[in-house]
């Protein structure tokens, strides 16, 4: 099962970030606020997987 969900992890870490990138890109965000953004989803994306993943495991 852990390998399972890191392999999840990652694609939707991957995913997020190409949706990401696409806002970015689409908005024409200025090069200093484009770190921050990336930065926010990913701590954001990273805290919910870990949290359904302690959901899981105890559950």
């Amino acid at each position: 099962m852990p390998v399972f969900f890191a392999i999840f992890a990652l694609f939707v870490l991957f995913l997020f970030n190409s949706l990401t990138h696409k806002l970015v890109v689409r908005t024409e965000m200025s090069q200093e606020r484009q770190p921050n953004v990336f930065r926010t989803i990913n701590i954001l994306i990273t805290i919910l997987l870990i949290s359904s993943y302690v959901e899981v495991l105890f559950t």
